[in-house]
């Protein structure tokens, strides 16, 4: 079939298109079987099926859509939108995820000089700016699985490239999260693969600060996890009880306040070891963290968090006190007061989180009666102006009384 052209749709393409709006997988199948079906085929607006189903938030079409060859970076858009763009709108990270794998590129921008992440953060979808700011493709970590010149070994072998990239890709920047994470995968709880893992993250860091757009964001990165595995590594090396140990250091909080002092000094270690003192992202760091008196706000962690993937923790409230991970629900059945991703995180926390439990209780239980005094002193004194003010009214001198005089 000819190449498309805008709004040039056969009967069939149209029908496409009503289908991935209502998002109906199977029937949109179907219709890409059919000879008389494009799938980069072109609207009015020079949309795409595939631009439609990302802007929708249909992640299963927009997976479908893509195994038919759906091309990800197509710019016939009239205000030069690429899907990746739509994606970012539509606030799915998921669908824009997704379109990074595939090949879409960043840099791209519309008519108006935007690219994608910042048509996402223009409109508020933050978590989305994080997944394209974070985004360190497969193909790129590959790379390090072959061996290289006169190399006989690959500098990674190729099973870790798959636990190592869930690491890059992680949005959470929480130290325990990231040992979690090597925990949870038996490949990574061996030092010589950390060691392999470690090394490789500081070649990406290099060569993000050393290539012509330099990228400072991800080195910064790349080097504050390898410095995480290098500290999971030392604890493995020294210590019979895995990593459980480095789990609890980092969640031994402070007994007056619970502030995590050994994680606020390791954070600021892993920044100030940064190797590439010229850059501007570490000058930033420094001069937001230094100031600060260890167990005030903000912390080293929520400033590094903001500096690499764009989000501000606005409220500690849906932040599981023991991973950071975004969207936690279970709290604390004593004192009600801080928030866990599951059972798993409230156990791991406990051990630091019973010193302070009781006395943040009080602090709820005393908030509380406050409040429910301050109410009854309220509605005691509403009821006290209620009286006086009908006193006051079957006092008043009526107004012809006045006339009269």
């Amino acid at each position: 079939m000819s190449a498309p052209k805008k709004g040039d749709l056969t009967d069939t393409e149209k029908e496409l298109l009503q289908v991935i709006a209502a998002g109906n997988v199977q029937e949109a199948s179907r219709l890409l079987g059919s000879k008389d079906v494009r799938v980069n085929c072109l609207d009015e607006y020079g949309m795409t099926p595939l631009m439609h189903a990302a802007y929708k938030g249909k992640a299963d079409m927009c997976k479908l859509l893509l195994q038919h060859g759906a091309n990800v970076n197509c710019n016939e858009h009239e205000h030069g939108y690429t899907a990746l763009m739509f994606a970012g709108l539509s606030g799915k990270t998921d669908i824009t995820w997704m379109m990074l794998d595939a090949g879409a590129e960043t840099d791209a921008v519309n008519s108006v000089g935007r690219t994608a992440a910042q048509m996402a953060a223009f409109v508020g979808q933050h978590d989305c700016v994080t997944v394209i700011n974070n985004f360190f493709s497969r193909v790129r970590l590959d790379y390090y699985t072959q061996p290289q010149g006169l190399e006989k070994e690959p500098k990674l072998p190729p099973k870790l490239a798959g636990p190592l990239h869930k690491i890059i890709m992680s949005t959470n920047l929480d130290p325990v999260k990231i040992v979690m994470l090597v925990k949870e995968n038996p490949l990574l709880m061996v030092v010589e693969a950390l060691e392999k893992c470690r090394k490789v993250l500081e070649l990406i860091c290099e060569k993000c600060i050393k290539q012509q757009d330099m990228n400072e964001v991800l080195a910064m990165k790349m080097h504050y996890l390898s410095c995480v595995l290098q500290k999971c590594g030392s604890f493995l090396k020294e210590r019979q009880d895995k990593l459980d140990g480095l789990v609890k250091s980092l969640l031994k909080g402070r007994d007056s306040d619970g502030f995590l002092v050994f994680q606020e000094k390791f954070i600021r270690e892993c920044i100030r070891k940064f190797p590439y003192c010229d850059a501007t992202l570490l000058q930033q760091l420094v001069r937001s963290i230094a100031p600060v008196e260890i167990g005030s706000d903000p912390t080293a962690l929520s400033v590094l968090t903001q500096a690499i993937t764009g989000q501000v923790g606005f409220m500690d409230a849906d932040f599981c006190a023991t991973c950071g991970e975004k969207g936690a629900e279970k709290r604390c059945s004593i004192c009600k007061m801080v928030i866990y991703c599951d059972q798993a995180c409230q156990k791991l926390h406990w051990f630091s989180h019973k010193k302070v439990c009781k006395m943040l209780q009080e602090q709820r239980e005393k908030h509380e009666s406050e409040s429910a005094s301050r109410l009854q002193k309220q509605a005691k004194n509403n009821q006290t102006q209620d009286v006086n003010s009908e006193t006051n009214q079957s006092f008043q001198p009526s107004n012809h009384h006045h006339h009269l005089h």
